[in-house]
Formats: C-alpha cells, structure tokens, sequence
C-alpha cells in the first residue's frame, strides 16, 4: 500500500500511527488482466485506488460499442460515482486491462480518515474539484477535437504507462 500511503501523505500530514489505523481497515484487491472490478446492474459501495496497474471505466451502448469514461493508472481513483455515493446500481463496466492491485475506498474509510485527521476532508474537495475539471475537459475534446489531438492528449495524461511502442 505504499502508493495510497504516499498519496494520502501528499495531501495530508499524516503520522505513523494514524497510517497504521487506516492501514489496518483499508481492502487490497488483486485483479487479473481483463477480471472485472465492476459491472452494470452491481451496486457497489467502494471506489477504486490504483496501487498497480491500469484499469479502465467504459460503458456499451445498444449497438455494442464501447465507450471509454477514463484509464486509472498508479495513483488514480476510479469509480462509478452514482454506485459508490448515491446507492444506485452501476452504470458502468470498471476492468483491469493488465494485472492490477487496488484498494477499496468507501464511505467507512473516509470517515476512518476525517476523524484522524479533519485536513483531509479539504483535501478531498479539492481533489473532487480536479476531477470535476478533468472530465469537463474530456468532455470539451469528445465534443470538438480531432482524433489526433484526443490522442495526444491521451498520449499527455498516459505518458510511461502501456502505450510504449514495440519498437522503443
């Protein structure tokens, strides 16, 4: 868990002693390539820190194509919010596109850490607030840019990660 350990202290000051509680609640998954983490149809409490590996969000429409929502690499969060914040059955397919270590986050241990450490709660909207701008700017590229600047801009937010070409 050392990933989350260092995200969670980037963003809080975070003792040993308090790692050591929320070490001790906290769930590691380990997923095959290709093994689901969620499917539609599923209510599922937990969103998904990245430890390892890289997942994926996407969605099938009734004609059968799929449409990606987002790639979590290392140290990004993943979920399908309606699920995980507002009781609701998933709407999306969350897959492990290579062999993947996650930790389940939830509502339990966000309270786990609030209560440890209050700072977190702040940190938490700010992070929300990224991710808000983050997916408006997809959002923004799906709408107007080309497949070339979709792609660079893939290439920009994805640069160590899977996509490295056979030839180097």
């Amino acid at each position: 868990m050392e990933n989350y350990k260092k995200h969670l202290s980037t963003i809080i000051d975070l003792t040993e002693e308090q790692w050591s509680k929320i070490e001790n609640e906290l769930v590691v998954k380990e997923y095959k390539k290709n093994e689901f983490i969620l499917e539609p149809g599923v209510y599922s409490e937990d969103y998904y820190f990245v430890e390892s590996g890289v997942i994926r969000s996407y969605t099938i429409d009734d004609n059968g194509k799929e449409h990606l929502l987002q790639f979590g690499t290392e140290n990004w969060i993943v979920s399908d919010r309606n699920s995980a914040f507002c009781k609701q059955k998933s709407k999306f397919y969350i897959q492990a596109i290579e062999d993947s270590t996650v930790i389940l986050l939830n509502e339990k241990s966000n309270e786990l850490i609030i209560s440890l450490n209050p700072n977190y709660l702040a940190a938490q909207n700010k992070l929300i607030q990224n991710h808000v701008r983050s997916l408006q700017d997809r959002i923004n590229l799906l709408l107007g840019a080309s497949a070339k600047t979709r792609y660079l801009e893939f290439m920009r937010l994805y640069p160590t990660n899977f996509l490295a070409s056979p030839n180097g």
